[in-house]
């Protein structure tokens, strides 16, 4: 849980904008992400709490597969902590002016944006992204430059986080980036939980390749989960990319490019990854010791533990303390 501080706090609100034509699986994600009840988390409130909003009555979704109704109107963003805007497939049609407006108004409060996928040429268009970061799915990249020529897109990731604008490529892209909402918002503890539930995995950073190579797998099984588990038990051991090309019987050039065509990095990036994201996790169990999250992490010095962490989190060790860590005393406001 968002925890480390005496400041008061609360549940977060999320509202999901449903315009025509909206895909419904985006609108899921989001209410699976942030909008059901989480009682194995052990939390004493509910960390988010979901409205669906709307412009119309009625709004058809995707190829109109079915028309929601009976959701909340725009003015639900006036109240929310973060706007998500899932994507839709006619992005060349210009949004609604209510619609452009309610987004132009959330970010104009301080209200955090998100894009699900092609939702980010809605936050273009609402004028939020000229001269910042963005992603969006792969195919519809060359579209989107052609339409927002201001904005600095990243067509091969998985997801931006660029402050108080955050967007996600693809529609599982957005499972990535809400997962990484979790780590913001409550820790990697809790983001942890969250992604054991849905089977989903815990942790692929937002530089990751949207579009992974994935060949027709021969006989021979070339899956790294095996060499990925055994890696995962012995974080705090000196492991190489050596070594993990030894487990796996492979030379380490094939170990890189198995990484590269089965999970979008590299052998060191992912095992630094995992490494932090215990590290995170540690401290958010009240090891205090800094010299002893960095040898049970497997990254060797505080010096180092200090730098990836603050390079992954934003936050030094005693500031990611102060807002994670379990038992400091926080005051529920519902």
């Amino acid at each position: 849980m968002p925890q480390g501080s005496s400041q008061p706090v609360r549940t977060h609100r999320v509202a999901v904008l449903v315009d025509d034509g909206t895909n419904p699986f985006e609108v899921g994600v989001a209410t699976e992400l942030f909008g059901l009840p989480r009682p194995e988390l052990g939390l004493p409130y509910p960390p988010y709490r979901v409205v669906l909003c709307t412009s119309a009555p009625e709004v058809p979704m995707n190829h109109g597969f079915f028309t929601m109704t009976g959701i909340a109107g725009l003015d639900a963003v006036d109240e929310a902590d973060t706007l998500v805007v899932p994507g839709r497939p006619d992005n060349v049609v210009p949004r609604g002016e209510a619609v452009l407006g309610a987004i132009r108004r959330a970010h104009a409060h301080g209200t955090r944006v998100v894009s699900f996928c092609t939702g980010t040429f809605a936050l273009a268009e609402a004028g939020l992204l000229d001269g910042r970061r963005a992603t969006t799915h792969w195919m519809w990249a060359d579209s989107f430059r052609k339409l927002h020529p201001h904005v600095l897109l990243e067509p091969d990731v998985l997801f931006v986080d660029d402050g108080d604008v955050l967007t996600a490529a693809g529609s599982s892209a957005a499972l990535d980036l809400g997962l990484h909402l979790w780590r913001r918002d409550h820790g990697a503890e809790l983001a942890h939980a969250v992604s054991r539930r849905l089977v989903f995995a815990a942790h692929r950073d937002g530089g990751q390749r949207q579009f992974v190579e994935r060949p027709v797998p021969e006989v021979r099984d070339e899956s790294l989960a095996t060499v990925l588990a055994w890696a995962q038990e012995r974080l705090d051991e000196p492991l190489t990319v050596t070594d993990l090309a030894t487990r796996a019987a492979v030379s380490p050039a094939t170990l890189h490019r198995r990484f590269r065509a089965q999970l979008g990095t590299t052998p060191l990036a992912w095992l630094t990854g995992e490494r932090v994201a215990l590290a995170c996790r540690l401290i958010e169990q009240g090891e205090e010791r800094l010299d002893v999250v960095a040898a049970r992490s497997g990254l060797g010095t505080a010096a180092n533990l200090r730098v990836r962490l603050r390079r992954a989190t934003g936050l030094s060790p005693s500031a990611y303390r102060r807002r994670f860590a379990a038992g400091c005393g926080e005051v529920l406001v519902p």
